[in-house]
């Protein structure tokens, strides 16, 4: 019988230490006002381990030689997974009228590698595959689309293919009716799409995890920032760098400003939509 424990609260101080474990681990930021967010969220991850306190939960994730694993866990637990096809979709419109064409006129013979670099349950980068494959430029070029997320359980869906209706309230019927079929209640998007996205596990803040990336032209990262703080931000940015190619371009959320971060990318705008490029 798994054990429920009565009352269990996360006292001030227990939430400071697994705030401050949390954002040096993953980048995510949770400041004073979200404490009982935070509790909530990790509450089925405490009951699961079967703890009485958060703080035995802390140490845990400090200590315990099962840690890694357990930050699996715990990231899917915290992690934001809500997305659609063909969102913010004049960034990704720009890549397609704006990048793509510059990229085969400057550099013919070399791949464009696009990034989704928080790719939830995979929308994004299948958008963009899309897109492109609409455009017609998979016959003219080599395009290369890396897809990853933070998120384990995330991944696993992206890699599954499968989606419910909420994932298309902004993509066209006749797309979808070109590029997916239902199947067993849910709707599958194509193989010819699915198989060109290289999906995998990367945590933003993790020198290591991303050391396995190749040079990117594009790296989309939208609506991360908004949970990370601004020494997080810096720290990915950091990261980034290196893995941009000169030119290459940084999408960011809408609501997302990189302009007191860094000097490292200029603010421009293309086709229509803004994008930070590193010159």
């Amino acid at each position: 019988m798994q054990f429920i424990p009565e009352n269990l609260t996360l006292p001030e101080s227990t939430f400071t230490l697994l705030r401050d474990l949390i954002h040096e681990h993953i980048g995510v930021s949770y400041e004073s006002d979200k404490r009982e967010l935070l509790a909530d969220k990790l509450l089925p991850r405490v009951i699961e381990r079967g703890f009485h306190s958060y703080l035995d939960y802390y140490y845990l994730l400090k200590y315990d030689e099962t840690a890694d694993t357990e930050w699996k866990y715990l990231i899917d637990a915290l992690s934001v997974q809500e997305t659609f096809f063909w969102r913010e979709f004049d960034q990704i419109q720009a890549l397609v009228e704006a990048i793509a064409p510059q990229h085969l006129a400057n550099s013919p013979y070399q791949p464009l590698r696009i990034w989704s670099a928080a790719c939830a349950t995979g929308e994004e980068p299948l958008t963009i595959a899309m897109a492109l494959n609409e455009a017609g430029w998979f016959e003219k070029m080599t395009i290369e689309i890396y897809a990853s997320d933070a998120s384990h359980s995330a991944i696993a869906k992206a890699e599954s293919g499968l989606y419910r209706d909420r994932a298309f309230r902004s993509l066209s019927p006749q797309l979808k009716a070109k590029y997916f079929q239902d199947e067993a209640g849910l709707t599958r998007i194509s193989p010819e799409i699915h198989n060109r996205i290289k999906w995998s596990c990367a945590n933003l803040v993790s020198k290591t995890d991303l050391q396995k990336f190749p040079p990117m032209s594009v790296i989309f990262c939208r609506n991360v920032f908004i949970y990370f703080s601004e020494p997080a931000i810096r720290k990915t940015l950091k990261l980034f760098l290196p893995k941009l190619l000169t030119p290459g371009y940084l999408f960011v959320g809408a609501s997302e400003s990189l302009l007191k971060l860094t000097n490292a990318l200029e603010l421009q705008e293309i086709a229509g939509a803004f994008v930070y490029v590193k010159n």
